[in-house]
């Protein structure tokens, strides 16, 4: 469960619009008490004038016990919880509490939420006597990933006699966050995972504090067995051996986010499959302990919580898993037109692991992943078929021009990728596996060998 802010106390409103939530039935009564104490005055009727103050009286006493009483009501809001997949739901729980000394009348409670979420709250709550509590809950979904604010809570009050009601919002809110749905694949070695694994590992030296392949200095308490007696020799000093440490493999995640790229919209388009793609490719190999680093072809990179420009899988890779996917809820289509800058970011080092979900590739863009290949120990594709997602029902075709996609899949499987197609319907635990078994023996390609 996550808790959602507390809303406080509700924000303060003047006098005058205390005056304005009269109802018709406190208009009314002070219209006639208005009236009657005019006619009292013509009539000499000193009987009528105390009616006249009465009936004006009892609206105005009304407004101003509510004036008051407004701001002795706190409010709360929970989330459960408040990350969700899309097309799930989570549950808001409201708090209301009596913090004065008299009991409420009738409340109403309404939270404001997006229309995507669904209807508007509403809920009524007789009386609320004095330190008194009640809770209310509703649910919320969107198929739809995003950042959703959900209030600030509203409470309209009314006093016994119906003569004025008057609506407050509180100050605070929340904020649902909806991610991608994450699909769990299939415990399958992928080509280049051999470098995080076994004897394929790669190694690096330690950093500060850590051994280290460099031969350092003796120290008091060091292990006589990593005494190096050639660096001995050569400095005149007894110098040890710095072990090695493995180090964490590594991948790059690429999403193709251009717009022209990826044909339709909605929550079954084929973007929303490829961030879902990229998303439950990251997660599940953070479970295995990769370290992994999000890239689209803008050329942002996704900054890890260490800020070093990638996740770390193994311990806590469930938090590296939340962060990652709380930026995968609100990326969108980007308006470049190819994937250079991509490709200007891989080809700064050796990315390990690469795993790309591409929209539409020209000839172009084939020819730039395909160098993107030179660069990774191994790289897999999955390549949306813009022409088989551009179809409607019944095979009616809504967009023209796109270029067949055993052509780019040629191209890129001759720069060295596994390449596969992705039509509507096809699942990435089907594909991830059927990306294994095209790949082979891991073992050969171990270390960035194709």
């Amino acid at each position: 469960m996550s808790d959602g802010g507390s809303e406080g106390a509700p924000e303060r409103d003047g006098l005058r619009a205390a005056l304005a939530g009269l109802t018709t039935r406190g208009r009314s009564f002070l219209a006639a008490g208005v009236a009657a104490a005019v006619c009292s005055y013509l009539l000499g009727q000193a009987d009528l004038l105390r009616v006249g103050l009465l009936l004006a009286a009892l609206p105005l006493v009304c407004v101003l016990v509510l004036h008051r009483t407004r701001y002795r009501v706190a409010g709360s809001r929970t989330l459960a919880p408040a990350r969700v997949p899309a097309a799930t739901e989570s549950r808001v729980r409201l708090r209301m509490e009596n913090v004065s000394r008299l009991p409420t009348g009738v409340l109403m409670l309404q939270d404001r939420v997006p229309y995507v979420l669904g209807p508007r709250p509403r809920f009524i709550l007789d009386r609320v006597e004095a330190g008194g509590r009640r809770e209310v809950s509703y649910r919320v979904r969107s198929d739809l990933r995003g950042r959703y604010p959900l209030g600030p809570l509203q409470l309209r009050l009314s006093d016994p006699f119906g003569m004025c009601e008057l609506t407050r919002s509180f100050s605070a809110s929340d904020t649902l966050t909806v991610v991608p749905r994450v699909e769990p694949l299939p415990a399958v070695r992928q080509v280049g995972e051999a470098a995080g694994y076994g004897e394929g590992r790669q190694h690096s030296p330690a950093l500060a504090g850590e051994d280290d392949v460099i031969p350092r200095g003796y120290r008091h308490g060091d292990d006589l067995r990593r005494v190096h007696w050639r660096s001995t020799a050569r400095y005149g000093e007894l110098m040890v051996r710095r072990e090695e440490q493995p180090q964490k493999a590594r991948c790059t995640v690429l999403l193709d986010t251009r717009e022209d790229a990826h044909p339709g919209s909605g929550p079954d388009s084929a973007f929303e499959w490829a961030v879902a793609g990229a998303a439950s490719t990251a997660v599940h190999l953070l479970e295995r302990g990769f370290s992994v680093r999000l890239l689209t072809d803008t050329g942002s990179s996704v900054p890890g919580p260490d800020g070093a420009g990638s996740f770390a899988g193994g311990t806590g890779s469930a938090d590296a898993a939340g962060l990652l996917l709380d930026t995968l809820a609100v990326v969108e289509r980007s308006e470049e037109h190819g994937l250079s800058a991509a490709y200007d970011v891989l080809r700064g080092g050796n990315e390990g692991l690469l795993v790309a979900f591409f929209g539409d590739l020209d000839e172009e863009q084939a020819v730039v992943a395909g160098r993107m290949r030179q660069r990774s120990g191994a790289a897999v594709a999955f390549v949306l078929d813009g022409d088989a997602w551009s179809r409607g029902p019944g095979g009616i075709r809504f967009s023209d021009g796109q270029v067949p996609v055993a052509e780019r899949l040629q191209l890129l499987r001759k720069a060295g990728w596994t390449a596969l197609p992705v039509t509507p319907g096809d699942t990435l635990p089907a594909l991830w596996r059927a990306a294994a078994e095209r790949t082979g023996t891991p073992e050969t390609v171990a270390g960035g060998r194709s």
